[in-house]
């Protein structure tokens, strides 16, 4: 029961010391810059998606094991026959891997 007061005693001052002095100027003014949301978004538009890029590049060089990246060059506008022109493998073959 000791160690519960002499616990609790303890956060209480330690509480007590970090509330007490002032907080120093540039501290503050930084956690005020921090919680300021931004008023602006910059966006940079390219020609061509790197994202698609690369992920055409590593289909050319092996198969996924899974399709995580399909619903995401089917919303860039690259369809399955624009792949498989690309170099993606063909359903069912499996290119002598086993």
């Amino acid at each position: 029961m000791e160690d519960y007061d002499l616990e609790r005693r303890l956060s209480e001052m330690l509480s007590e010391m970090l509330q007490e002095g002032e907080m120093e100027q540039s501290d503050r003014t930084a956690r005020e810059v921090r919680q300021i949301s931004p008023k602006y978004e910059i966006r940079i538009q390219t020609a061509h998606d790197p994202i698609v890029e690369e992920t055409l590049r590593y289909r050319k060089i092996a198969c996924e094991l899974d399709d995580r990246y399909d619903k995401y060059l089917k919303r860039s506008g690259i369809n399955d026959h624009e792949q498989d022109q690309e170099g993606k493998p063909a359903s069912g073959s499996g290119g002598g891997q086993q």
